[in-house]
């Protein structure tokens, strides 16, 4: 058997295995959609619950309530406004500014997934990680926050042994 580097050098890997857990977290939730027959991709829900929880936002204001790059979001919008999930329009008092709504489709959408698809995944999550050791939501609070404040460039250099 291969050994798995990623787990094995720890903290040096954190990055790769944190992208290796979210992205079979994200499978595991496109199948649990796909299972129940709903045309939109796991990374594309955080969109709708952002304008959902916020009311209409701009592309930028997106990005930062999901916390992607602005090109991102705006790949996003544009799949979700093809879907018929969301809309575009000026902003009243700005005619330069174009923020994103959710359509009755997308509400539709959301309401369903509120009721029988979110608690379903959060119920599983919550159950793969039940019998961690800690506040594993506060821990990667804690990390995103520290990243925030200052990225590992600019951390501890190594210290001397000797």
């Amino acid at each position: 058997m291969v050994e798995d580097v990623v787990r094995t050098l720890g903290f040096l890997c954190m990055g790769s295995r944190l992208r290796r857990i979210g992205e079979r977290l994200q499978a595991d939730t496109q199948q649990v959609i796909d299972e129940a027959g709903l045309s939109i991709q796991a990374g594309q829900y955080p969109f709708l619950a952002a304008v959902d929880r916020a009311g209409p936002l701009t592309i930028g204001e997106l990005a930062q309530a999901v916390g992607i790059t602005q090109p991102g979001a705006t790949r996003t919008t544009g799949q979700l406004l093809e879907l018929g999930y969301v809309d575009m329009q000026p902003a009243p008092h700005d005619q330069r500014r174009r923020l994103v709504s959710l359509t009755d489709k997308g509400q539709e959408l959301v309401d369903h997934s509120k009721k029988v698809i979110w608690p379903r995944i959060a119920a599983a999550v919550a159950d793969l990680c039940g019998d961690l050791d800690g506040p594993i939501l506060e821990q990667l609070a804690a990390i995103e926050d520290g990243l925030a404040v200052a990225p590992l460039a600019r951390r501890s250099p190594v210290k001397e042994e000797g």
